[in-house]
């Protein structure tokens, strides 16, 4: 953790954010393939236990994120990564086609992330 608090803020940020998202999409979406046999509140509990590691990394990841962004923009980047995160893993891990709404959703973030930071 002393490695990472000497990288500067947007990039502690980012990464936290990055780790967080993985282990989010995993809680999510990751019973669909591993657990789709399995009863729901199975998948519930072992998504919880999942999530706590989420947990773990995007408090830390707001908390200093703060210092350097107000909320809107932690969230927008938030959903960016999100975004980024979640189609490697829908097209890798769960076999889902490509799709060209892909991009466009992308393409909105682009826009969301123009707007939220052009008066930083």
């Amino acid at each position: 953790m002393n490695t990472l608090q000497t990288l500067p803020v947007s990039v502690q940020t980012v990464l936290l954010l990055v780790a967080s998202n993985v282990f989010m999409t995993f809680a999510w979406y990751g019973h669909l393939k591993n657990l789709a046999t399995a009863p729901w509140y199975t998948a519930a509990l072992v998504s919880w236990g999942i999530a706590l590691f989420e947990y773990l990394l995007q408090v830390p990841a707001n908390r200093i994120g703060f210092t350097q962004f107000d909320v809107g923009q932690l969230k927008i980047l938030q959903e960016v990564i999100t975004l980024t995160v979640f189609v490697p893993f829908a097209v890798f891990y769960l076999g889902q086609p490509l799709k060209w709404d892909y991009l466009w959703a992308g393409l909105c973030m682009v826009g969301a992330v123009y707007f939220i930071f052009r008066g930083a």
